[in-house]
């Protein structure tokens, strides 16, 4: 699906390419820090030295604060021990002054990685509901695509908004309208499955990916969205209201892909979303038509 303007980089790769595990970052930083310590036990030279930041500043990234920390300390044990001469000048700077060099280095290299997970975390969320925001949600679906054409699984798409939102802006303010919405964007986290992915991408409106094996499952997972909203008694602008104040249509499109047997380029992926998004666009038209509060299928 293709919402956004511009280029999308195509990330969903990176699904299919998972980050090393703890376990192996752990063992390739050992190996590393042990390494280094040889080659400086049996050069003594400066520039060896210096290779100590590289571990360190890879266990902050991987490993956070405590991460670079215990590196950093280990990194200080080890170059005492591979020259055994502490608390002594040597290439013009104190040991004192290198262990606190480590510590500094392992610290402000987990801040920086904090800090970017933080910037990637506002990127890609919306602000109002803590979902995907469109971009977000795109590169995600494309992945989701692409796994469901090489498992030969089922995959659908559900349009939904929040019913009579305009009337509860106008009765009761724009507070209430938008309090409103992060109360259905909170429904979907707690309610979606583990692999599904939602966004707001709009006012009131949400698109959902969700690995469904056919039409019935597709269908239930949204009747279950819809009694949820429905059953919740929200307090909006600090005003309590009953049980059945909000509602939500759902219209759902699904696609199997049993029949696949090729990988398709990024464009074509994003093509088969839209085509996906445009059927759920428009049952959902016939939901709100058919008396809102209810579900419709392409």
């Amino acid at each position: 699906m293709r919402l956004t303007v511009g280029r999308l980089p195509d990330l969903s790769s990176l699904a299919e390419h998972p980050p090393l595990t703890r376990r192996w970052a752990f063992a390739a930083l050992t190996v590393a820090l042990l390494a280094i310590a040889a080659i400086d036990r049996v050069t003594g030279a400066a520039p060896v030295q210096h290779l100590y930041y590289l571990p360190i500043i890879f266990a902050a990234l991987r490993f956070g604060n405590v991460g670079g920390l215990v590196s950093a300390v280990a990194a200080i044990v080890l170059y005492h021990v591979a020259n055994p001469h502490p608390l002594t000048l040597a290439y013009e700077e104190s040991d004192f002054f290198q262990m606190g060099v480590f510590v500094a280095v392992g610290l402000v290299a987990a801040k920086l990685a904090s800090d970017s997970r933080r910037l990637h975390g506002l990127a890609s969320t919306d602000d109002l509901t803590g979902l995907h925001n469109l971009r977000s949600f795109e590169a995600r679906l494309r992945s989701m695509i692409r796994s469901a054409r090489k498992t030969k699984t089922g995959l659908a798409i559900l349009v939904l908004d929040v019913d009579r939102l305009k009337s509860l802006n106008d009765t009761y303010g724009h507070i209430a309208g938008a309090e409103a919405v992060r109360t259905v964007g909170r429904i979907l986290a707690e309610q979606l499955p583990p692999e599904s992915a939602a966004c707001r991408f709009g006012g009131d409106e949400f698109v959902i990916a969700l690995r469904a094996g056919g039409k019935s499952e597709a269908s239930r997972v949204a009747g279950e969205l819809c009694r949820a909203v429905h059953a919740v008694a929200p307090v909006l602008a600090g005003i309590a209201f009953a049980a059945g104040t909000l509602s939500i249509s759902v219209g759902v499109a699904c696609r199997s892909f049993e029949e696949t047997t090729a990988l398709e380029v990024p464009a074509e992926l994003d093509a088969t979303g839209e085509a996906l998004f445009r059927a759920a666009d428009s049952a959902l038209y016939v939901a709100k038509g058919g008396g809102r509060n209810r579900v419709s299928l392409a």
